[in-house]
């Protein structure tokens, strides 16, 4: 059994004459139903008279034609007034001029190029049929011609009322999915920074140490392994963060697994950082992105300590409450070497915008006895 939704997408996946293709068949089989004939538009008084040859051109004329309604609405609307034409000057007045309306209606929505000239023609084609009828006679007021034009003039103003919509709502959609690439990209460049500068910065540190240590062998081997592992777990970091990019990845790997700020206090003390490490507290069932950006909130801290304050005593210190994680990060005064690295700060104001974006706090500034201290409150089972 087809479900209505199954139904709704093989319809979309038609092309647009084939879905038009109904509502033209409907009409013209209207227009030969007996208690049908007579029924349609009358404009000029032109005596009715019984169905021919020419009468099934012009029901053919403006009926078949609405399959082209939107694919070519400029021909649709040319071969339907020809066809309305001929039906009002022979006088079959048949339900299929109800046509016309729908006609102009479309061509109004969706003619792209020359609706100027377009109208422009169908008005001179106009006052022609109007001359033609009055010519034969046509015992009609001057007033009904006009109340006439002026309502297919408001139907054409519909039509294009309705492409303005669409073109306004087909631009605010552009700009959302611009906005929404802008800010993925954004997001992936903070990633990107906070992942490379860590670990690079400390595989900097470890192979600048390791220059030093060639008179003891043992130390020497342990400087290029941690090198070694600081290099594997960049890898492994930006495998993580390129899968993030697969549209069928689960948000859930979005957290880092759990003993990832252990490993990462790990990787700084092994660059040379004497680093003191806190966590307090249960964490929740459910962080929502709070794990993660806790998570770069104490990476980018300790990789500005090693960069800036290699060798200095640094305490980080994660307390998990009920709603929020706090992350505190301080570092003792100026180390005895900078390593020097780019970035001008971004990596700061990139956690200043996660910790934002989840309604949390962010602080990040000297100590009033020497050092620097990163402060960060982040509320819990928030998305981003």
């Amino acid at each position: 059994m087809i479900r209505p939704h199954g139904l709704r997408r093989v319809w979309g996946r038609l092309h647009v004459t084939a879905r038009d293709l109904p509502l033209a068949v409907l009409l013209c089989a209207l227009a030969f139903v007996p208690s049908m004939r007579g029924s349609g538009t009358d404009i000029g008084a032109v005596a009715e008279r019984p169905y021919d040859a020419p009468a099934v051109v012009a029901i053919g004329l403006q009926t078949l034609a609405l399959t082209l309604r939107r694919r070519w609405p400029a021909v649709c609307l040319t071969l339907v007034a020809a066809g309305f034409a001929l039906d009002q000057l022979r006088g079959y007045h048949t339900v299929a001029s109800t046509a016309l309306p729908l006609a102009l209606l479309s061509a109004g929505a969706h003619l792209e190029r020359y609706r100027r000239t377009t109208v422009a023609v169908l008005s001179v084609a106009y006052v022609l049929f109007v001359a033609e009828l009055v010519r034969r006679g046509s015992g009609e007021p001057p007033a009904e011609f006009v109340s006439f034009y002026v309502a297919m003039c408001l139907l054409w103003g519909g039509g294009a009322w309705l492409r303005s919509t669409r073109i306004a709502e087909a631009e605010r959609r552009h700009q959302v999915a611009e906005q929404t690439r802008a800010a993925e990209r954004a997001r992936i460049a903070r990633e990107l920074h906070d992942v490379v500068t860590h670990h690079v910065t400390a595989m900097v540190v470890q192979a600048e140490a390791a220059r030093y240590l060639t008179a003891a062998p043992e130390r020497l081997d342990e400087a290029l392994t941690a090198v070694t592992d600081t290099g594997r777990r960049a890898v492994a970091d930006l495998r993580h963060l390129l899968d993030l990019l697969n549209p069928d990845h689960g948000e859930g790997s979005r957290t880092p697994p759990v003993g990832r700020l252990l490993t990462l206090v790990e990787q700084t003390r092994r660059a040379g950082q004497p680093v003191e490490f806190t966590e307090k507290g249960t964490p929740a069932a459910s962080t929502g992105s709070a794990d993660l950006v806790a998570y770069r909130v104490v990476q980018e801290a300790l990789t500005n300590a090693l960069k800036y304050a290699h060798g200095q005593a640094t305490s980080v210190l994660v307390r998990h409450g009920e709603r929020d994680i706090t992350v505190e990060v301080g570092t003792d005064g100026p180390g005895t070497r900078a390593v020097t690295s780019p970035g001008g700060g971004r990596g700061l104001a990139g956690l200043r915008e996660r910790v934002d974006v989840l309604g949390g706090e962010f602080e990040a500034g000297p100590r009033p006895g020497g050092g620097f201290a990163v402060r960060a409150r982040i509320p819990t089972g928030s998305r981003a």
